[in-house]
């Protein structure tokens, strides 16, 4: 059955307010090109509250003018669908990419006057295809959709998710299986990878880029004396407070390649990414990475890693000596370490009711996280437990160890004399992340049995992850057996 034919007025009801600045850039960061036609587009999920932050109003689209809009079939006035240039360091190895399998509809500019990126994700080939089909699967759209709207909940930077529509078509991978598009909503979508990119074509494009950057994201950065510089100082910054963040809720990215590295400090692509269960620093969820490079214990060396390839990119904006523009990088780059440290430390005071520092806390930390290791205690678990006003009776945690380690956190606690730091740790230890069984349960229901309603429950979890609330009791649980879970690209 096609696609309904839809007006482009009757898209527009939502109350789009396109702009197309990248498309200002020059022309070797994009290619024109228009979203595939499908066959039969049925809507499997919309975002009304994001959209409601938006300033759209996706209740006035009846059910097939939404699938329509959000399957490319009827493109908003003002839209100008491209596909972007980058390039990237996967797993280390240098490759020129682009948008393979998605098209940037323009900017959308929001109530409160910011500009977001609306792209499409599985809406068929562009000239960055690389011999691929451009499109996508239904189970890795809604994955991307429930985990990027549970980092949103938790208040993680992240890019979000507007809807998902099936497509009518198969596509295929090691089977075949239902075609979707995504609709992601982010800050912007220029990586580290895209400078990459720039660098390699010309001084003219990546001078064009960095400011590009620098006014949509840095504005208080444009009359900077070094604005290039100063721009490479705030990009290390948010990429250290992001990653503690990720570290602070047990989150696995998977896929730390330098294209998957957001300019804004937003998290980008939710791939292979999962919440790690029992603590491990070696933990390593992706198929894909054997050797586990972005373990969850690596990504904040991995971070320093991508963020060396960016300031390559930079060197000649930097100072016109190549001498002195790198000891200039330099500098910036070696105190990653510290930001992140400081960042890191500063969240896991919180995670245990500490509001006032002291030298001894990070070996504090530290002895909680190697019985952790050593025990096998669920991350997630372990710091809403202590946030209790009473620790929960159970086996491990009548453990001599344990027992040890919690009178020296309770003195050192007791030494700050702040009655509320069981609501302090409540309000940023999570009761309920994405539990990689959970999720697996909602994805097969929507793909074999084209039933959302797991998923529409797991969502309604996720969506205030600090509450406790005893309906959503079965979501705190981890898995009996987490050992061999896979999680895979998608592409």
């Amino acid at each position: 059955m096609p696609t309904p034919t839809v007006s482009v007025a009757e898209s527009d009801t939502v109350g789009w307010r396109f702009d197309n600045t990248f498309s200002r850039l020059p022309e070797d960061l994009f290619t024109p090109v228009d979203p595939a036609p499908v066959p039969g587009a049925r809507v499997s999920i919309l975002n009304h509250r994001l959209a409601s932050e938006l300033g759209l109003d996706l209740g006035s689209l009846a059910p097939d003018a939404a699938a329509a809009l959000f399957a490319g079939q009827a493109l908003p006035v003002g839209s100008r669908p491209i596909a972007q240039a980058y390039a990237g360091h996967q797993f280390g190895g240098f490759t020129m990419l682009g948008d393979g399998r998605a098209i940037l509809l323009g900017e959308h500019q929001t109530p409160d006057g910011r500009l977001v990126d609306i792209q499409f994700k599985g809406s068929g080939r562009t000239r960055f295809s690389r011999g691929g089909d451009g499109k996508a699967a239904i189970g890795p759209m809604l994955r991307e959709y429930v985990i990027s709207e549970a980092m949103a909940a938790l208040g993680i930077p992240t890019t979000r998710s507007l809807a998902v529509v099936t497509t009518g078509e198969r596509v295929y991978r090691e089977t075949a299986l239902k075609g979707a598009i995504l609709t992601r909503v982010a800050a912007s979508h220029v990586r580290v990878g895209t400078f990459e990119y720039a660098a390699r074509r010309s001084a003219a494009t990546l001078r064009a880029l960095a400011d590009y950057a620098i006014n949509r994201h840095y504005p208080e950065l444009a009359e900077a004396p070094q604005k290039h510089l100063e721009f490479y100082r705030a990009v290390v910054d948010r990429q250290a407070s992001l990653i503690a963040r990720w570290q602070h809720v047990g989150f696995i990215h998977g896929v730390m390649n330098t294209d998957n590295m957001a300019i804004s400090g937003e998290t980008i692509d939710y791939g292979p990414c999962a919440f790690m269960n029992a603590f491990d620093p070696n933990t390593v969820f992706s198929s894909i990475d054997r050797g586990g490079r972005y373990a969850y214990g690596n990504q904040p060396s991995i971070t320093q890693w991508n963020l060396a390839r960016f300031a390559e990119t930079l060197l000649p904006l930097l100072d016109p000596n190549p001498e002195t523009a790198v000891a200039l990088a330099t500098d910036v780059l070696e105190d990653f370490p510290a930001r992140f440290e400081s960042y890191w430390l500063a969240g896991m005071r919180r995670k245990l009711g500490l509001q006032i520092g002291e030298p001894e806390d990070t070996e504090l930390i530290q002895a909680l996280l190697n019985w952790m290791h050593k025990s096998g205690a669920d991350f997630t678990n372990t710091f809403r437990d202590l946030s209790q006003k009473k620790l929960p009776v159970a086996d491990r945690y009548q453990n001599g160890e344990f027992q040890t380690w919690h009178s020296r956190w309770r003195e050192r606690i007791g030494r700050e004399q702040q009655p509320e730091a069981d609501a302090l740790m409540r309000s940023v230890n999570p009761a309920v992340i994405p539990r990689n069984h959970q999720v697996e349960a909602a994805l097969s229901a929507a793909e074999e049995r084209d039933d959302l309603s797991v998923l529409h429950q797991l969502l309604e979890a996720l969506a205030s992850p600090y509450e406790e609330r005893p309906e959503m009791a079965q979501y705190r649980d981890p898995p009996l057996d987490d050992f061999g879970y896979r999680t895979f690209c998608g592409t």
